[in-house]
C-alpha cells in the first residue's frame, strides 16, 4: 500500500507523466480484454518506464546541489526509465574542467551480483592494493583508486549497492578522505527507499 501511495505522488506531481501513464493503463486494460496480449505488454512496460522517470526525477530532487566547492551541471542531469535488462537510471555531474564528480544510480544493474560477491567475500579485493571495502552511512561498498599514467592525477571510484540498484560516484583529481565526504553527502537511504 505505501508503494501505491508512493507512486500516486510520485505521478501527480508530474501532470504530463501521469497522462501518459493513464493512457498507457488504459491500453493495457482495453488490450488485455480484447485478448491482445502482445499489446497489453507493451502498455505495461510503457507505464514501468514512466513510473522508473518519474522516481529518477524524485532521486534528482533529493541529490545535493553542491560536493565540496562543485556545483552541480542541471543541464547535465540525464533520467530514462527501463530498457531491456536495466531499468531506473539516473546521472548527475559536478564541477567543470579537470575537477569532477559524477554520480550514476542504477536500478537493476547486472553488475549487483559481482559486486556483493566482492563485498561478501573481503579476500577477493584484499589483493589489490587500489581496491578496498569501505562503509558509506552504514552500507558495505569498494572505493578503487586509479592513477591516471598521462597527468599522474588519482582518480577515484566509489560502488555502493543497496536492495536491486547501484550507486556509483567517481571524482577526478581527488583523495580518499574527499570522495567518501562527497559520498556522505547524498542521502543514500532515501534513495534506497525510492528506487527499490
Amino acid at each position: 500500500m505505501k508503494k501505491y501511495i508512493v507512486l500516486c505522488i510520485t505521478l501527480a506531481s508530474f501532470p504530463i507523466l501521469a497522462q501518459e501513464f493513464n493512457k498507457n493503463l488504459a491500453t493495457a486494460k482495453s488490450s488485455y480484454a480484447s485478448g491482445n496480449l502482445e499489446n497489453a505488454r507493451f502498455a505495461m512496460e510503457q507505464m514501468l518506464r514512466d513510473l522508473d522517470a518519474a522516481i529518477g526525477k524524485e532521486i534528482l530532487k533529493m541529490m545535493p546541489s553542491k560536493m565540496g566547492t562543485l556545483s552541480f551541471n542541471a543541464a547535465n542531469d540525464h533520467v530514462t526509465g527501463g530498457a531491456g535488462m536495466v531499468g531506473l537510471f539516473v546521472q548527475r555531474t559536478y564541477g567543470t574542467g579537470v575537477k569532477t564528480a559524477n554520480v550514476d544510480i542504477i536500478n537493476n544493474s547486472p553488475m549487483i551480483a559481482g559486486l556483493n560477491t566482492l563485498l561478501s567475500l573481503p579476500m577477493l579485493t584484499g589483493g589489490d592494493p587500489n581496491q578496498k571495502q569501505v562503509k558509506v552511512q552504514g552500507y558495505k561498498s569498494i572505493l578503487r583508486k586509479e592513477v591516471d599514467s598521462e597527468t599522474g592525477k588519482t582518480n577515484y571510484e566509489l560502488q555502493t549497492p543497496f536492495n536491486n540498484t547501484l550507486l556509483t560516484l567517481k571524482v577526478s583529481d581527488s583523495n580518499e578522505a574527499e570522495i567518501l565526504g562527497f559520498a556522505n553527502t547524498i542521502p543514500l537511504s532515501k534513495i534506497a527507499e525510492f528506487a527499490q
